[in-house]
């Protein structure tokens, strides 16, 4: 019943917006987005009371190695595995305990993996029995993709040339009309996919589809018919594409007549249990094991990896970055190596970043109930509190 306007409310609470002034010992840092790819903030969590302590208006390292010595007694901060925060910490804490935030290394060995598999899909097509194929048999969407893919090959030729020739990256990209980023792919064996595998609506069924089929229902319009009423909207050419890929997967004679899936198709089928497999993915991965085993040693590597990391088996640590190194995952064992104490210390050390993520979480939620237009003091008003 107070005569007063919600310009004056907001700028009450602006005033009386505080900071967490307590001695902080354990904390979690990472970035949030004002508007993505445009704005950064940053913020800090206080992992012993579970709650957020600070929200810096940007992800500069300069911004955030104030704060830090500010907060000197410190003495753990889990992070990402960025860079910027790292040095900062470094510099402004140079007694605290650095540790690499536990998700995003297991999720850095999987990537690490898929690069692997990218680098390989040439030996990989070879191997499956797939390095050329007849135009004469595939559809005409395929047909399309399997020319654009020739027409990238002649390029992809033209780089690695000039490449071998010892002309730098930024060159070859000026001289073929190619950006940087694809002179890199190319150089690095990531632009080898013929076909572009995208979502299909048949994934949800596929299981039952397999069961059908194994059951000896190979009529592609039956089986149509009988998805329809377990729910599937696609149409009978969908179906009648499915099984007939099916029928030539499980031709012996298949030779050159086969689809390698992608490379990110092919690594989640690498690291799926054999019993989880249909019978044309398993000879595939039979083939792919068979005649690239530096693949195989890869994701031996990575396993053994996430095995020390979700067992906090330390001891392990030294002897796999030997071995790391000198497999296909090996930029990925470098970054680890360079980054070798705060990995270590999330093998050992029971914090990690992820009550930081969810104090992110919970921050978008407020941001979105201003419609994104609640600077920082409203934001420090909300999700740290007032002055009684």
């Amino acid at each position: 019943m107070l005569p007063v306007s919600r310009d004056t409310l907001l700028r009450v609470v602006r005033r009386r917006a505080t900071t967490r002034s307590d001695s902080l010992g354990v904390i979690g840092i990472d970035d949030f987005a004002w508007r993505r790819n445009h704005r950064y903030g940053t913020l800090v969590c206080d992992l012993e009371c579970r709650r957020i302590v600070a929200l810096l208006p940007d992800r500069e390292q300069a911004t955030a190695q104030t704060w830090l010595k500010e907060n000197a007694s410190i003495e753990i901060v889990a992070r990402d595995r960025g860079g910027g925060y790292g040095e900062a910490i470094a510099r402004a804490l140079p007694q605290a305990i650095q540790v690499a935030d536990r998700w995003h290394l297991m999720e850095n060995a999987s990537r690490g993996f898929l690069d692997a598999v990218r680098r390989s899909m040439r030996q990989v097509r070879e191997v499956v029995g797939a390095a050329t194929l007849d135009p004469a048999l595939l559809t005409a969407a395929e047909r399309i993709q399997y020319e654009g893919y020739l027409r990238r090959e002649e390029a992809d030729a033209a780089i690695r040339a000039l490449a071998e020739a010892g002309v730098p990256i930024r060159r070859i990209g000026q001289r073929l009309g190619h950006s940087r980023k694809v002179v890199r792919a190319v150089l690095r064996g990531e632009r080898t996919d013929v076909f572009r595998v995208r979502q299909s609506s048949l994934e949800a069924h596929l299981l039952w589809l397999d069961a059908q089929w194994d059951a000896g229902n190979r009529n592609a319009t039956e089986l149509w018919r009988k998805a329809k009423v377990q729910g599937f909207q696609g149409s009978l050419r969908v179906v009648g594409e499915w099984a007939t890929r099916r029928r030539r997967a499980e031709q012996a004679n298949i030779e050159r007549l086969q689809r390698v899936p992608s490379a990110r198709t092919l690594a989640r089928l690498l690291t799926t249990g054999r019993d989880r497999l249909t019978r044309a993915e398993t000879l595939t991965v039979a083939a792919v094991e068979e005649g690239v085993p530096a693949l195989v040693e890869a994701r031996e590597v990575v396993g053994a990896f996430q095995t020390m990391v979700r067992g906090n088996e330390l001891g392990q640590f030294e002897g796999w970055l030997r071995r790391a190194e000198a497999s296909l995952v090996a930029s990925f064992a470098r970054g680890i190596g360079q980054d070798r104490a705060a990995v270590q210390a999330a093998i050992t050390l029971p914090w990690s970043n992820g009550q930081t993520e969810g104090q992110i979480t919970k921050l978008k939620l407020v941001k979105r109930q201003m419609y994104g237009r609640g600077k920082i003091d409203l934001l420090q008003a909300r999700l740290i509190g007032l002055t009684p």
